[in-house]
Parts: structure tokens; C-alpha cells; sequence
């Protein structure tokens, strides 16, 4: 049995080379976008493509990031494709990736002797893929087509060689492929690091002994978490809160059963999906529903694998919070994903009463422009800080992201320095 030094000393370095993975990506990034923003996560995953450890990005990509990748791991095997050393596998598909178009998803596989032990993966999110409008983010889109360039997983990478073919493909369905380039290269290279690091880990303590390692992990976060929801008095706790239409309300239903140190949360109840872009896929339910929990009862809690161990997300297939392909869904990840995390988090006042804040300004406030300049395309994309609501004992805070975001803003000397013919430069 691993010593308890040894599971931590693995446990944190799993958690740094996660961080390193974004360091690495922001840094050789092209795009403001993620360059300045840094709207991009990175995890590392076992074999069955559960997270075991992340770096402290952004939470709707780092919550759906198990989902996107058990998904595509599902995906492959279906097809089927197989994985070789060296591979690197691409997607953005909402309802295999979890989140929406804009955020680009790669997996590379992580190979000891032959054999798949996890996978190193990350999310960025592109100025654009494409569809209706600069952005890709259409308050009109009715149906996913619509949104942008649709990337079910297929291999980026073989064995270590770009597939130039795929590449082209993606970037001849964007408004800048001069960003997309730079960034999926980013993307790659975040990989790669990843994988560098994790082998030598390996060398140093041994395949086994990193397995058992971070399968310790994962045990420690589901006892420690199971202490904290036994703090919680057993019962069933709802709430309810809605998304806006021109003429209705859409009601998104919360129940939370709180039992023998686990927890439930079903959205049984939650109106139909709806023929615009505020659908929410699962990945992005699950997400939100995670980080409202972490956040209300222990912001510190390790977040790995072992939080699902105690934790079940239920919600209903062809509703707001589950919708069926091939409705639209751009902005259920920077809308919805809000107003879910605001209601898990209503429900969680009730026996928490005094330690969950009031309703943040419940948006991710994107703002999208771009056009045609000197006969080529351009976008670009920014997101606004609104702020929180008021905490118990004092003010909430100013002009900051809440919840489900986690970026900054781009700087305005950024702006003004990049002019309209090189944001589209091929």
C-alpha cells in the first residue's frame, strides 16, 4: 500500500502538471481569446475517463470535462477508431463534448507499455466556428447547424503527425482560421507537456504505485465530502428559477435529497427543451450543478472522480437541462449554465441558511463583433464582468465574473493594438 506522503506528494504533482498543461496553452496561444482571457481548462483523466486531477480554470469546462471524454471514449469504440501512441483525438460536438461548438476539445491518450493508463485533456474556447453570426453565438440559431462547424471526435493527430486534411477542414469553416490554427497548435502542445510530465512520474514511483495513488485520491475526496453533506440535515430541499423568452418563462426545477452522507439533485420537472439557443446540454447540468455544490459546502475540497462517488446528477432527456440534438445550445453554456448554479444554490440556502450568497447578476454578458474588413472576415469576442450578489454580513463585489466563468477581461491596449487585417489573417 501506498504511503499516505507519497499519495499527496502524487496527488498535488498530478494537480501542478494539469496547471502547467495551461500555462503552456495560454502562453503559445494566438487568440486574445485565450491568450489574454485565457478561456481554456486542463484535466487529467484514468483510463475510464474520469478526472482525477484539474487545474482551477474555467468550471463549466472543467465540470463537463469527465462527460465530454467518457463520451468520446464511448464514441470511438462504437465506430470504432482505434487509439495509438501519439494520437490526439479533436471534437467540439455539444452532445459528445459537453459544453458548446466554441469550445474545442482535444484527448490524447497517455500509453505505458503498450497499454492506455488516462489521458491528458483541454478545452478552449475559439473566437469563432463558424455559423450564423461572428462569435458563433446567435440569439436566432434554431437548430445546432446553425451555431457553427459541428466536430464529432476524429483524430487531430497520428501517431505524433498532424493530420493537415482534418486541420483544413476546421479551418476552412471559421471566420479567422489564423487564430484557430494558432490555438489548436496551442491546444496540442498543452497535450504534450501533459504527457511529458505524467511519464515522468511514472518513471520516478512506478505505474502501479501512481494508480493507487490517485485511486486514493479519489477515496479521500468522497469521505471528506460525504463529512461535509452529513453536516447537512437529511430532507429534500427544491427551488426553482427561470430563463426569459420574448413571451414565457422557462421554469428550471430543482429537488436536492440529502441522505446518509450523499446527495441527489434532480431536475425532474424542468420545462421542455425550446426551439433556441438557452438549451443547456447534460455536460453543462452537470457542471454547474458541481461547482454550486463545491462552492457552498467546501470551496477547497479536492475535486476528482470521488465527488461523483457521492453526488448523482439526474435530470430528464429532451428538457431545458438535457436537451435531445439537434436543438441549439450556444448560449445554454454562458446563460443557463448561470441560472442552473443559481438555483442548485437556492435549494442549498434552505438548510445552509446564512452561508449561500444572494442571486449574482446571473449572465456570462458575451459580447460578439465582427465583420467583412478589405474583403476579409473577422470576430471577436469578449465577455463582461456583472457581479455578485450580496454575501451574508456584507455587499456582494463589483464588475467580476461569477459562477460558471472564471476569465478576465481583454485588456484595451490588446484591442487597439490588433488591427481588423491580421485578425483574419490565414
Amino acid at each position: 500500500m501506498v504511503d499516505p506522503v507519497t499519495v499527496e506528494v502524487i496527488r498535488n504533482s498530478s494537480i501542478y502538471i494539469a496547471e502547467e498543461m495551461g500555462i503552456i496553452l495560454r502562453n503559445a496561444a494566438y487568440s486574445p481569446n485565450i491568450r489574454d482571457r485565457m478561456d481554456h481548462s486542463c484535466a487529467i483523466l484514468l483510463r475510464s475517463g474520469e478526472v482525477i486531477a484539474q487545474a482551477e480554470h474555467i468550471p463549466v469546462h472543467l465540470g463537463s470535462m469527465a462527460v465530454g471524454v467518457k463520451n468520446t471514449i464511448s464514441y470511438l469504440k462504437q465506430i470504432p477508431i482505434d487509439l495509438e501512441e501519439g494520437d490526439v483525438i479533436v471534437l467540439n460536438d455539444p452532445y459528445i463534448a459537453g459544453t458548446h461548438l466554441n469550445d474545442i476539445t482535444v484527448v490524447k491518450p497517455l500509453f505505458y507499455k503498450g497499454d492506455i493508463y488516462g489521458y491528458v485533456a483541454n478545452k478552449a474556447h475559439h473566437v469563432d466556428v463558424g455559423g450564423m453570426v461572428p462569435g458563433s453565438i446567435s440569439g436566432n440559431a434554431r437548430e445546432l447547424v446553425q451555431e457553427g462547424v459541428v466536430i464529432p471526435p476524429m483524430k487531430l493527430v497520428r501517431r505524433g503527425e498532424l493530420d493537415v486534411s482534418v486541420l483544413n477542414m476546421i479551418l476552412s469553416n471559421v471566420r479567422v482560421p489564423r487564430y484557430t490554427r494558432g490555438d489548436l497548435k496551442a491546444q496540442i502542445a498543452a497535450l504534450n507537456v501533459g504527457e511529458k510530465r505524467l511519464k515522468e512520474l511514472i518513471e520516478k514511483y512506478g505505474v502501479e504505485t501512481v494508480l493507487e495513488a490517485w485511486d486514493r485520491a479519489i477515496d479521500y475526496t468522497a469521505s471528506y465530502l460525504r463529512t461535509k453533506i452529513e453536516e447537512i440535515p437529511s430532507g429534500s430541499y427544491k427551488a426553482e428559477d427561470y430563463m426569459e423568452m420574448d413571451d414565457k418563462l422557462i421554469a428550471i426545477r430543482t429537488s436536492i435529497v440529502v441522505r446518509s452522507g450523499s446527495m441527489i439533485v434532480d431536475f425532474t420537472g424542468t420545462d421542455k427543451q425550446v426551439d433556441m439557443p438557452i438549451n443547456a446540454v447534460y455536460g453543462v447540468t452537470v457542471a454547474a450543478t458541481s461547482y454550486a455544490i463545491k462552492a457552498a459546502l467546501d470551496p477547497d475540497l479536492p475535486m476528482n472522480y470521488g465527488f461523483f462517488k457521492v453526488v448523482r446528477i439526474e435530470a430528464q432527456e429532451g428538457t431545458l437541462v438535457y436537451p435531445k440534438k439537434p436543438a441549439p445550445v450556444a448560449a445554454g453554456n454562458v446563460e443557463t449554465s448561470q441560472r442552473i448554479a443559481e438555483t442548485v444554490l437556492k435549494a442549498l440556502s434552505i438548510p445552509l441558511r446564512g452561508r449561500i450568497p444572494a442571486a449574482s447578476h446571473g449572465s456570462m454578458n458575451n459580447i460578439m463583433v465582427g465583420g467583412i474588413h478589405e474583403g476579409r472576415s473577422w470576430a471577436f469576442y469578449e465577455t463582461i464582468g456583472g457581479g455578485m450578489g450580496g454575501r451574508p454580513g456584507k455587499d456582494g463585489a463589483d464588475g467580476v465574473h461569477t459562477h460558471m466563468t472564471n476569465t478576465m477581461n481583454t485588456p484595451i491596449e490588446v484591442i487597439e493594438s490588433v488591427p481588423f487585417s491580421s485578425l483574419s489573417m490565414a
